[in-house]
C-alpha cells in the first residue's frame, strides 16, 4: 500500500516543491512540518516510472521493471550513480531502439555550435516526463502531447526529476530534423541528492568518471549535451571538484561531438550556498565560465537581463534568462503574458529559457489543445521572431504529420484506422499562422487529423469563401534554399471539391537583392490561371506532369518544375482560388436559375497532402529485397482464446554488405498465410500494418494468431527522405512457419529464427 501511495505522490510533491521552492523556502519557518512529510516521502525507497496511478490500482503490486527482459521498447532514465556507473544500460533490451539515428540538421552543423545571435531554449517539463513519449514505437493516445513549433527554437532540454533524465529518441529525432539541439538532464536534489552529490565530488577522478560515463550516453544515443542541475547544498571544499566536473563534462562532450553543447542551471554558487541569483553574477560565473551556457532561474527583475549581459561580456547570448510558463513568480506572470518577459529578454539582446510550455496541455487551456498551442506559439512568435529556417537542403518532404493522429496513409491509401502518437513521424511542420479570430480570414487553415491523409496522419485543410477574382495565401515554410543552374522539381498533392483550387507561391531573393515570385498554379482552368495572376506575379508556370493517386484517385498529384540559378528560396505559400469567376451581382436575378450559383462557387475546400521538392537526380531508389539480412530473434509463443496464439519476437534487418542503410524510417507489416487445411474460409492474404520503425529493429508483443493460421510474413517497407516508400512486393521480408504448441505446454520460447537466405530477404523455420 505504501509503495503505491508512493506511485501517487511523489511526482505530485516533485512538481509543486520544484515549481514552489522559492516560495517555499521564504515561508520555511511556518512549513516545517510539512516539509518534513514531504522529505519522508521523497526520500523513501523509489518507485518504478511504470507505477500505477492510485485510480488503477491492481491488487497486488506489479513486479519490478527489468530493463534486460525482451519487452514493449521504452524511454527510461537512470536514478542512481550505481546505474551510471555500471554502465548497465547499454545491456538493456531497450538500448539499441532508443538510439536516434536522426544527425542533426546542417544549419546547426557548423563550427560554431550555436549562431552568434539571442537564442531560444525550450525545456520540456511535463507531468513527471516520460508519458506517451515513453514509448518508442509509439502510443494508441491519438491527442498525446507534442511540439510543432520548431522553427521558434534553438535548443531543446527534456526535463524530469531522475538522477539522469535521457530524452526520448522521439524528441531527438524531430528536434534533429528541424535543427533543434537536444539535451539531456543531469539533476541533484533534496536529501538523497546530497547523498550522491558527495559520491559524484568525493575525489577529482570520480567527477571525471562520472563526467565521461555522461558523455558516452549522449554520444551513444545521439542527442547534443546536458543541462547540469545541482540543487544541493554543498562544502565548500566541494566545488574544485564540481567545477572539475563541469568542465570535464564540457569538454569531453565538444571533443566526442564537436557541435555539443553542456549548459549550467542557476542553483548551488562558488560557496557551496544553494541560492538562485535570477542572474549573472560572481556567485555564478565560474560556472558558466567551464561551460556553454547558463540557465538563469525564472525569479529575475526587470534589470537582471542587461546585468547579466553586462557581466557575460562577449558571451551574451549564452544567457538564458528562464520564463516559467506555469507563472510561480516569473517576470510577466507566465501563461499567456509569457511574451511579457520575452520582449524584455529581447530588448537587453541575451537568451531566453521558457521552462515548461506544456502547461498549455496539463491545465486544459480552451477551447482545446491544437487551437490554445498554437495561439499561445503564435504569441511567441510575435514577441521573439523565428529561429529557424527551411528549406535549406534537398530533397525537402512535408506530409504535416504532428506525430499523433487518427489513421495512417501511405501514398493517398489508409493502411491504419487505429488511434496513435509517435512523435519520430513528425515531418517538417509548417510555419502557420493562427489568428485565433475565425472573422479575420475568409478561409480557415488548419492541420486535420481525422480527414483522410495522402501520407501519414495529416494534412493542411483550407475551408471558407472567396468572392469574386480574390485568392487567399498562407505561409508553409520560410527558408533559405540556395539554388543553382538545375531545375528543381516542386510535387504536392492537393483534393478537393470541383471549384477550389490549391496552388504553390513561391518567393526568391537574389544576391543583388532584386526580389521575384512565381505561382505554380493549380492543373485546372489555365488559361484562367494565366489571365488572373500573370500581373500580380513574376511569372505563372502550369504544372508539367499531374496523375492520380493510384490507390485513390480522389489525391491529384501535380509536379512544376522551375529553374531559378543565383536565387533563394524564401517562402513557400499555399495559395487558394476558384476555378470560375463568380457571377456578379448585375448578372444574377434574385429568383433566377443562377440565384444558387454564387454561394455554390464561393465555397472553397480543398486539402493539401504532402509537398516534396527536390532535384530531378534525387528520385528515390531502393535497394532489392535480396539486398537485405532479415531475422527474428527473442520469440515467444503462447497460447490466446479459442484456439488463437500470440507471438512475441523482435525483428532485425540490415544490408548485407554491412553498411549503413540511410534510410529514415521502415513500415512494418505482416501477412497471416492460412493454411486451406485448416479452415474451408477464404481468408484474403492483406497485409496488416503493425508500425512504424526508426532504427533497423521492430520488436512484436502478443500478435493475435487465428487458429488457422499456417505461416507469417512479415514485411519492412522501406521509406526514403522524399517521403517514397518501396512497393510491398520488392521489400525485405521474413517468412516465419507458426509453432505448433504442445498440449501439455501453453509457452515456448526460441533464441532465434535461422535464416536460410531464400529469396527476397529471409526465412525463418521452426
Amino acid at each position: 500500500m505504501l509503495l503505491r501511495l508512493r506511485a501517487y505522490l511523489t511526482p505530485t510533491l516533485r512538481r509543486f516543491w520544484y515549481r514552489h521552492r522559492h516560495t517555499l523556502s521564504y515561508l520555511k519557518s511556518f512549513l516545517d512540518p510539512l516539509l518534513s512529510i514531504i522529505s519522508i516521502i521523497m526520500d523513501s525507497n523509489p518507485v518504478t516510472e511504470d507505477a500505477p496511478q492510485i485510480q488503477s490500482v491492481p491488487n497486488s503490486d506489479p513486479p519490478p521493471f527489468d530493463p534486460k527482459e525482451p519487452a514493449i521498447p521504452i524511454s527510461y532514465p537512470l536514478k542512481t550513480l550505481e546505474e551510471l556507473q555500471s554502465r548497465s544500460y547499454f545491456h538493456s533490451f531497450h538500448f539499441p531502439f532508443n538510439k536516434s539515428r536522426v544527425k542533426l540538421q546542417q544549419q546547426q552543423s557548423s563550427a560554431a555550435a550555436l549562431p552568434q545571435r539571442r537564442r531560444m531554449l525550450v525545456c520540456h517539463d511535463m507531468e513527471g516526463g516520460y508519458a506517451d513519449d515513453k514509448w518508442v514505437q509509439g502510443g494508441n493516445n491519438a491527442d498525446a502531447y507534442a511540439i510543432w513549433h520548431w522553427y521558434l527554437m534553438d535548443v531543446f532540454v527534456y526535463f524530469s526529476h531522475y538522477l539522469v533524465t535521457l530524452p526520448p529518441p522521439c524528441w531527438t529525432n524531430t528536434a534533429h530534423k528541424h535543427g533543434v539541439k537536444v539535451l539531456g538532464t543531469f539533476i541533484m536534489e533534496w536529501k538523497e541528492g546530497r547523498i550522491m552529490a558527495n559520491k559524484l565530488l568525493s575525489t577529482k577522478e570520480s567527477a571525471q568518471m562520472y563526467a565521461e560515463l555522461l558523455t558516452e550516453l549522449a554520444v551513444a544515443l545521439g542527442f547534443d549535451g546536458w543541462l547540469i542541475n545541482m540543487e544541493v547544498e554543498l562544502d565548500v571544499g566541494q566545488i574544485p571538484n564540481l567545477k572539475e566536473f563541469v568542465s570535464h563534462l564540457t569538454q569531453t562532450m565538444h571533443s566526442s561531438l564537436p557541435t555539443s553543447l553542456v549548459i549550467w542551471y542557476d542553483s548551488v554558487t562558488i560557496n557551496g550556498d544553494l541560492d538562485w541569483k535570477n542572474q549573472l553574477n560572481d556567485m555564478n560565473k565560474p560556472f558558466f565560465d567551464l561551460c556553454d551556457g547558463i540557465l538563469v532561474n525564472y525569479t529575475w527583475k526587470e534589470t537582471y537581463p542587461k546585468e547579466s549581459a553586462s557581466v557575460a561580456s562577449d558571451r551574451r547570448f549564452d544567457v538564458y534568462m528562464g520564463i516559467d510558463v506555469f507563472g510561480r513568480n516569473t517576470y510577466g506572470g507566465g501563461e499567456w503574458t509569457t511574451n511579457v518577459a520575452l520582449d524584455v529578454i529581447k530588448n537587453d539582446d541575451v537568451s531566453a529559457a521558457i521552462f515548461a510550455p506544456g502547461w498549455v496541455y496539463e491545465t486544459k487551456q480552451p477551447p482545446d489543445f491544437q487551437t490554445a498551442q498554437n495561439r499561445w506559439w503564435g504569441l511567441v512568435e510575435q514577441s521573439w521572431g523565428i529561429s529557424l529556417k527551411y528549406p535549406q537542403a534537398l530533397p525537402f518532404y512535408s506530409n504535416f504529420d504532428q506525430g499523433h493522429g487518427h489513421h495512417k496513409s501511405v501514398d493517398g491509401a489508409q493502411v491504419s484506422g487505429t488511434p496513435w502518437n509517435n512523435i519520430s513521424s513528425q515531418s517538417f511542420q509548417p510555419f502557420l499562422k493562427f489568428s485565433g479570430d475565425s472573422a479575420s480570414d475568409t478561409i480557415q487553415v488548419s492541420v486535420d487529423f481525422k480527414e483522410a491523409s495522402y501520407s501519414g496522419g495529416g494534412n493542411i485543410t483550407f475551408k471558407g469563401t472567396l468572392d469574386g477574382d480574390a485568392y487567399f495565401k498562407a505561409r508553409l515554410f520560410q527558408g533559405e534554399l540556395i539554388l543553382g543552374d538545375l531545375p528543381v522539381h516542386f510535387t504536392y498533392s492537393v483534393k478537393s471539391n470541383d471549384s477550389s483550387l490549391l496552388g504553390l507561391l513561391l518567393e526568391f531573393s537574389s544576391a543583388m537583392k532584386d526580389k521575384k515570385s512565381i505561382l505554380l498554379a493549380s492543373w485546372r482552368n489555365t488559361l484562367l490561371a494565366m489571365n488572373r495572376f500573370s500581373s500580380q506575379f513574376s511569372s505563372v508556370i502550369m504544372p508539367r506532369r499531374v496523375t492520380n493517386a493510384e490507390a485513390a484517385p480522389e489525391w491529384i498529384v501535380q509536379e512544376s518544375s522551375i529553374a531559378m540559378g543565383g536565387y533563394t528560396l524564401t517562402e513557400i505559400h499555399a495559395v487558394c482560388y476558384m476555378a470560375t469567376p463568380l457571377v456578379t451581382g448585375s448578372q444574377l436575378e434574385p429568383d433566377g436559375p443562377n440565384s444558387s450559383l454564387a454561394l455554390s462557387q464561393s465555397e472553397y475546400s480543398a486539402v493539401l497532402g504532402h509537398l516534396n521538392v527536390h532535384m530531378p537526380s534525387q528520385n528515390s531508389d531502393f535497394p532489392p529485397s535480396a539486398s537485405w539480412t532479415v531475422g527474428g530473434v527473442y520469440i515467444k509463443w503462447s497460447s490466446g482464446s479459442e484456439g488463437s496464439k500470440k507471438l512475441s519476437v523482435k525483428l532485425m534487418w540490415q544490408l548485407k554488405d554491412g553498411k549503413d542503410s540511410a534510410f529514415p524510417m521502415f513500415n512494418i507489416y505482416v501477412q497471416k498465410l492460412v493454411d486451406p487445411k485448416l479452415t474451408d474460409k477464404m481468408l484474403a492474404e492483406v497485409a496488416e500494418f503493425l508500425g512504424v520503425a526508426e532504427v533497423e529493429a521492430f520488436y512484436i508483443s502478443d500478435l493475435i494468431l487465428p487458429s488457422a493460421t499456417s505461416s507469417l510474413k512479415f514485411i519492412i517497407q522501406v521509406c526514403n527522405f522524399d517521403g517514397a516508400s518501396q512497393k510491398l512486393e520488392d521489400s525485405p521480408f521474413l517468412d516465419l512457419q507458426v509453432m505448433r504448441l504442445p498440449k501439455t505446454r501453453s509457452e515456448l520460447n526460441c533464441d532465434s529464427a535461422e535464416l536460410a537466405g531464400r529469396g527476397q530477404g529471409g526465412r525463418a523455420d521452426l
